[in-house]
């Protein structure tokens, strides 16, 4: 799956509308503009509707492409947003210039908000030059020190993202600093036991190996020099951290110094959100909105069929 893919299955779903909380934002408005661009969604604006409404104009874009609520703080616009979302007017949230705080308060507020009951975990995806697919990642942003109860729900949610996109059998490849089980590195006995969860059908509509180190997850050759064998190592799909550090480094370096190309969204609430930070681009955002709203015709498609 590369990235242009995941724009043009995005862009052939019907009546796609994301709700943005506080929208009046210069990079989140380039993103809305890139999406109209590429036909992608209908937006809901929420905050300062003076600002927005310049921030459209400015980009030769018409109010009649748009519904606009104006709010008149930050936390308001974050509450209207993710209740819209619940209501089902839109089928994505968007978070825009809201404190993050704020904007998961909303998220996860039991009568206004998102929350499922579910554990909810973030989920990057990358596309890193040279790589024939893009490969996934979780959790860089959510779960500090996941336990393994945290850890299966961590990987069934990124699993669950995949599979939205095109992945039929995700390769998850649990992370640690070596590739045999050491009983004083809880990562990789966790990674031992979530593979044999996984091979018992405690973990479904996937493949998991662990524990093993990068190197062996992703590359083939590194994957054979340690005698490695099965599908999952030297070819993941997903990787899963064994604590937030980890994965943080893992997405800032595949960014800074790879130069990847990253959708990040979180998944587990009734509806995905995107969940973007001030440093990252209009495309990431682009992208992040295609990644969520092909989840959320997916997440459609399981409530249709309960």
């Amino acid at each position: 799956m590369k990235f242009d893919q995941m724009l043009k299955q995005a862009a052939q779903l019907e009546d796609s509308i994301v709700a943005i909380a506080s929208a009046d934002d210069e990079e989140v408005m380039d993103a809305v503009a890139l999406a109209i661009e590429h036909d992608l969604a209908r937006f809901h604006l929420f905050g300062d509707a003076t600002r927005i409404q310049k921030m459209i104009h400015a980009r030769g874009l018409s109010e009649s492409q748009f519904v606009i609520t104006h709010t008149a703080t930050a936390q308001e616009a974050a509450e209207r947003a993710a209740y819209a979302v619940r209501k089902g007017d839109a089928s994505v949230l968007m978070k825009g210039l809201v404190p993050t705080a704020t904007f998961m308060k909303a998220v996860l507020n039991k009568e206004m908000g998102l929350r499922s009951g579910n554990v909810l975990s973030h989920v990057a995806l990358f596309e890193v030059p040279g790589r024939e697919s893009a490969i996934g990642l979780t959790d860089a942003a959510i779960h500090i020190a996941p336990t393994l109860e945290d850890k299966v729900h961590i990987i069934e949610n990124g699993v669950s993202a995949l599979r939205a996109i095109g992945y039929t059998l995700p390769k998850v490849a649990v992370l640690a600093a070596v590739e045999v089980v050491n009983p004083t590195m809880q990562a990789t006995i966790d990674a031992a036991l979530l593979t044999q969860m996984n091979r018992r059908g405690q973990i479904k509509d996937c493949l998991v190996d662990g524990p093993l180190a990068l190197d062996n997850a992703v590359n083939l050759d590194a994957a054979k020099q340690k005698g490695l064998t099965g599908d999952v190592a030297g070819a993941a799909d997903l990787l899963v951290v064994p604590q937030i550090e980890v994965g943080n480094v893992i997405y800032k370096s595949l960014m800074y110094f790879a130069h990847a190309s990253v959708a990040a969204i979180l998944v587990g609430a009734k509806a995905p959100v995107v969940l973007t930070s001030r440093a990252d681009t209009a495309e990431a955002k682009l992208y992040s909105l295609a990644f969520a709203l092909l989840n959320a015709q997916q997440t459609k498609k399981i409530k249709q069929t309960i």
